[in-house]
């Protein structure tokens, strides 16, 4: 038996189906499995998941090939609406295979429950008394989810902090909770509900808790990629030279470090939403991890002594493999299925690996030809089909709009009329 890769030359050239047919053979989907994908959420399901459904908004859901993690080839959802991202991502993809692939490690998958206690008179003994009764306030948390600590996971540890603000001095109990294959947002936030009265006795006379509530800036949960590019298959060691140069652009000044991260966030999201995690809950921890110390880029570039462009990421990222609409939602299912991971920090690392590539074939399109005509081609066809334009007439009329330099609306009108008319 062949050995599977997700080296895939001329996949973008396929029909859609053609595609999920090779697919579905990489990742041993079921016919059911590829009904899910095409037909979608159904509207009773969506039902069952947010009020007051009337209907749903679908994204476009994309294969990333090429991808080594680890030794090992993945074929990677992505769901987004953006043009361009799943190619860039997998031409990156390819390139890093010349040099053996991301390579990609994480912590073990801890969340923290804040646990705010204010009216606070004397910190000193709020902290004494906490510190006092640990095991029992750990005790009291791991009560509340029996089968989570069977499968290893559950409270391990407490951090207390001091924080002073502008209305007074408060006392922050962070409770740090293994959640195992899960983002764990249910179980966090009902493990510090649970050990509040003990809290509270604590404080007795000295403080009350307020807040009690996940913070998504997991810092306990980092993921980190890291890969080396070739320079030739870059474009040579001039290319390399420009891209760490705008690394440091980006490092130096918030303004474009805001839109630097966010082209990472373009590939992590991207299957952060097509396995159905909590996109908003990552894009926060991300953006929050890259304040920590002044707004900086969550990836950065060296060239290496050959030359060669190395690149690494960390950042946290919460995402989970059970539980939420990565259970409740089929085609979330179905793309688990097609990465073929087996825990969730697994995941959360190829997420991690996306963003390295995602963000290098952004810095790679600034750096040489531009960004715009990198985009160009795809929003062509966007535009093409806004005019009208049905089957083969969308690439007729993007490729004309391209060659001349003009992707407009009115412009596509024009030449489809032109066409039309003999």
């Amino acid at each position: 038996m062949a050995e599977k890769t997700s080296r895939l030359s001329g996949f973008y050239k396929l029909t859609p189906e053609e595609r999920l047919r090779i697919v579905k053979d990489f990742a041993d989907l079921t016919d059911e499995d590829i009904s899910q994908l095409t037909t979608g959420l159904h509207i009773e399901q969506a039902d069952r998941m947010i009020e007051n459904v009337i209907g749903m908004v679908s994204f476009p859901l994309g294969i990333a090939t090429n991808f080594m993690i680890n030794g090992k080839d993945y074929l990677i959802p992505m769901a987004l609406e953006e043009p361009s991202v799943v190619a860039a991502a997998s031409n990156i993809a390819k390139i890093a295979r010349v040099k053996g692939g991301f390579h990609t490690s994480s912590d073990e998958p801890v969340m923290i429950g804040q646990i705010q206690i204010v009216d606070v008179k004397y910190t000193e003994m709020v902290l004494q008394k906490i510190s006092y009764r640990k095991d029992e306030i750990l005790e009291k948390a791991n009560e509340q989810d029996p089968m989570l600590v069977k499968l290893g996971g559950g409270a391990k540890d407490l951090e207390v902090r001091v924080l002073e603000t502008d209305c007074e001095t408060m006392v922050i109990v962070h409770l740090l909770v293994d959640c195992r294959d899960a983002m764990g947002a249910n179980a966090v936030n009902t493990m510090a509900e649970a050990v509040t009265p003990i809290i509270n006795e604590c404080c007795a006379g000295n403080g009350r808790v307020l807040l009690r509530i996940i913070s998504n800036l997991a810092t306990h949960r980092l993921s980190r990629a890291h890969a080396v590019f070739d320079r030739d298959m870059l474009g040579g060691e001039g290319v390399v030279d420009d891209i760490v140069k705008a690394y440091a652009f980006a490092d130096a000044d918030p303004y474009r470090c805001a839109t630097y991260n966010k082209g990472i966030m373009n590939g992590i999201d991207s299957v952060v939403i097509a396995t159905g995690n909590d996109f908003r809950a990552v894009e926060s921890g991300a953006h929050a991890y890259a304040a920590m110390s002044g707004y900086k880029p969550l990836i950065k570039w060296t060239k290496d002594e050959n030359g060669d462009l190395n690149g690494e990421i960390e950042l946290p990222l919460a995402m989970g493999i059970v539980g939420g609409a990565t259970s409740s939602n089929p085609v979330a299912k179905t793309a688990l299925k097609i990465t073929g991971v087996t825990t969730a920090r697994e995941l959360a690392e190829i997420a991690a690996a996306v963003g390295l590539a995602q963000n290098l074939a952004a810095l790679l399109a600034l750096a040489t030809e531009g960004i715009q005509r990198g985009h160009m081609s795809l929003h062509a066809r966007n535009i093409a089909i806004m005019a009208g334009a049905e089957g083969e007439m969308i690439d007729r009329v993007a490729a004309i709009m391209v060659e001349e330099g003009v992707v407009r609306q009115a412009r596509a009108e024009e030449i489809l009329a032109e066409i039309r008319s003999g």
